[in-house]
């Protein structure tokens, strides 16, 4: 099991948690530090020394002192009037890492919230009532305000829920659930709505899936290889020992890897050719690049899912800090190197792509025999072409931009929920162009018949003509383009 507040929290144990490999709970004394922080909070909110966000207004409200009757009604006013995301839904699984992350945050023990409220979160997580947030409407400074408002929208009988597919509102749910509606208590809506969650789950599940991605590009690169009959030359260590980006040695070795023991590796080993264009010779320092911009995001996600974000913090019943824990740039800036790195990753792919259609070195034009009669594989280019461009238009930085806020109290935000959403698009459409480029790479491959290669290029073989057979003759190529998409998306190659 995993202790909130108190385990440390990685991206693998957050998608376990959110697909339900792994459970999560709160300990002894994690509870007690969740209790004594909230005595804090009681003995503040009844005093008559203004507390921001406590005894207050929020944003340039701050200077407005609340009545101790009526800090429960700011505090549900706060997640109401905050509640104003638009655009489509973001997906389910997003909204239950975002409900995981903040529950971590919380047990912490600086937040202030009540004990049962996080325990209702955590009810909500462990039955999968994931409520409906929209995607747009976070600028990522003051927290992901409109997202985590409607993130906790239904703990107040408000907002809505995902009911199989269907969205349902919040109320009728939790009275099928027989659960009460919650009335919130001083800074609970405050410590609920500020932090990072938005941005923090969308790198996650970035992380998660490009982390896959990286090691797949290696293979098609490696496949791509063999089809055009590259050298092997450029991956060997006393080359990289000298130039050694961890991200770079790990490609390397990984291609060393993926090319033993190949019988047609061996079949042109003495061949007269000098070198290979750059999308095949510079594959651990373009894959590699993007491996070291993954390995900084992952270690500052990794930072980011085990403190705590919201403001104030609250440290004993004298003691409160104002700070900027909720500001999201150390993510944003992350998040944007890391949408650059992917997109590279399809840069190379492309070309890799384009390489193999040439007809150099024993390979037919176009990967087919009947060219003419046959366009073989000439369009498919096009598709990687255009999300290549795509991707490179999403690559503007969202974290270089700033647009006050709040009546110029929140006069520098971070953008980073924008950077976390693109992010995730451009590894979208990585997964379209790679698999394009493995089905190139497969076809290419069957022109070196009968020579062999690695193990786990032969089985990437397999597994690729399951669904996709070789092609002889023009046919529909967007159904086994659709089925080489499914097969990345699924995971089923075999990538280590």
């Amino acid at each position: 099991m995993f202790t909130y507040g108190e385990d440390k929290l990685t991206v693998n144990k957050a998608i376990a948690i959110a697909e339900g490999m792994l459970s999560g709970g709160l300990n002894g004394k994690v509870i007690e530090k969740i209790e004594a922080c909230r005595k804090y909070v009681d003995t503040i909110a009844s005093s008559t020394r203004a507390v921001y966000g406590i005894n207050t207004g929020f944003g340039p409200l701050c200077d407005t002192q609340i009545s101790p009757e009526d800090t429960s009604k700011l505090q549900e006013n706060l997640l109401i009037s905050h509640a104003v995301g638009v655009g489509n839904p973001i997906d389910r699984k997003l909204s239950k890492i975002m409900m995981i992350c903040k529950v971590h945050a919380l047990s912490q023990g600086y937040s202030g919230i009540r004990l049962k409220v996080i325990e209702r979160i955590m009810y909500f997580i462990e039955n999968d009532l994931l409520p409906v947030v929209p995607e747009q409407g976070s600028v990522g400074a003051s927290g992901d305000l409109a997202p985590l408002s409607h993130l906790f929208l239904p703990l107040i009988g408000e907002g809505e829920f995902w009911v199989d597919g269907t969205i349902v509102p919040a109320k009728e749910v939790l009275e099928k659930q027989g659960l009460d509606v919650f009335h919130l208590a001083a800074k609970e809506g405050l410590a609920l709505i500020n932090g990072t969650q938005f941005i923090l789950a969308h790198a996650i599940v970035g992380l998660h899936k490009m982390e896959y991605l990286l090691d797949l590009a290696d293979v098609a690169g490696a496949m791509s290889l063999e089809g055009f009959q590259g050298s092997a030359a450029p991956f060997e260590v006393e080359l990289h020992a000298i130039r050694p980006f961890k991200g770079n040695v790990r490609v390397a070795e990984r291609m060393r890897t993926l090319l033993k023991d190949s019988g047609n590796m061996a079949d042109h080993e003495l061949c007269n050719r000098v070198q290979d264009p750059y999308s095949i010779r510079c594959i651990p320092q373009v894959h590699g690049a993007s491996r070291n911009a993954w390995q900084h995001l992952s270690e500052m996600a990794e930072i980011e899912m085990n403190s705590v974000t919201d403001n104030p913090i609250v440290l004993s019943d004298t003691v409160s800090i104002s700070g900027g824990n909720f500001h999201g740039q150390p993510l944003a800036m992350a998040l944007d190197y890391g949408a650059l790195a992917a997109s590279e990753l399809g840069n190379i792919s492309d070309r890799r792509c384009y390489l193999l259609l040439e007809g150099k070195y024993g390979i037919p034009r176009l990967l087919t025999n009947s060219g003419g009669l046959n366009s073989g594989f000439m369009i498919p280019q096009y598709t990687t072409a255009a999300l290549v461009t795509e991707n490179k238009s999403l690559c503007f930085p969202p974290s270089a931009d700033s647009v006050p806020t709040s009546m110029g109290q929140e006069d520098h935000v971070s953008m980073g929920s924008i950077s976390g959403r693109k992010f995730n698009q451009i590894l979208g459409n990585i997964e379209k162009i790679l698999a394009i480029e493995l089905m190139y790479a497969a076809q290419a491959l069957e022109f070196r018949r009968p020579n062999t290669f690695s193990e786990i290029i032969e089985d990437t073989l397999r597994v690729i003509r399951k669904k996709v057979a070789k092609m002889e003759d023009d046919r529909l190529l967007k159904n086994d383009i659709d089925e080489m998409i499914k097969m990345v998306v699924n995971r089923e190659f075999t990538v280590r």
